[in-house]
């Protein structure tokens, strides 16, 4: 029996600017899962520069709204599908401001250039829709989430939904990076800068979320996508 976990992530739209760059940085396509050219980054080696975007490589480039998890006793992937199909459909549309590259918690990722409250009502909203089809999250993993030390709120969101980083808690990001450290974060990130500079300052359209899926521990790959308000 294969081991799968879900998560619904905002991913640009398949063919967009957005969705090809990410893609090309991280050097995998979330969409069809194949490889992708990575960019240059002189003078980090192309395998150095593989293995500081391979952690985000393995989730495919996103932004996440309900974190990776396991169905639940009696709950079938199906009946998750259609229930992230209806919580798509109770949110609508919106547009939101457009995206930097910035530094988050030691990793590079791409931020909102803006308001982030579009985004955290919409991770909001998905994360206690989708919450009864979350299996409990095991002693092993929850140790681990405190092990780094957590706030009373992010206690709270760990006890009450499985993960520290939720609601209040919750920041819109794109990773980009592993923990990077000098000299190598400032030339990662002029590398992301020149690479992202050709999305301007376009704002950013959100039109739907993706249920992603992983099997057997292998690559997060987009299983389906949702239009919101639809």
């Amino acid at each position: 029996m294969s081991d799968r976990r879900f998560a619904v992530y905002w991913a640009p739209p398949e063919g967009s600017m957005l969705h090809r760059l990410g893609a090309q940085w991280l050097g995998r396509d979330p969409a069809t899962g194949e490889a992708r050219t990575q960019p240059t980054v002189s003078p980090v080696t192309p395998a150095r520069f593989a293995d500081l975007t391979a952690d985000p490589r393995r989730y495919g480039f996103h932004a996440t709204l309900k974190p990776p998890l396991r169905l639940a006793a009696g709950r079938g992937a199906d009946d998750f599908r259609a229930a992230v199909t209806a919580a798509a459909r109770d949110f609508p549309a919106f547009e939101a401001p457009p995206l930097k590259v910035g530094r988050l918690g030691g990793f590079l990722a791409l931020v909102p250039d803006g308001d982030m409250a579009p985004w955290r009502r919409l991770s909001d909203h998905v994360v206690r829709a989708l919450e009864p089809f979350r299996a409990p999250a095991g002693e092993a993993e929850v140790a681990k989430r405190r092990a780094h030390g957590l706030t009373p709120s992010q206690e709270a969101n760990l006890t009450g939904f499985g993960y520290p980083h939720l609601f209040d808690d919750w920041r819109f990001h794109m990773t980009l990076s592993t923990r990077l450290t000098s000299p190598e974060r400032e030339r990662i990130e002029a590398a992301a800068l020149g690479h992202f500079g050709a999305l301007g300052r376009r704002p950013i359209a959100v039109t739907e979320i993706c249920l992603f899926e992983q099997v057997n521990g292998g690559d997060f790959t987009i299983a389906s996508r949702h239009p919101l308000g639809a």
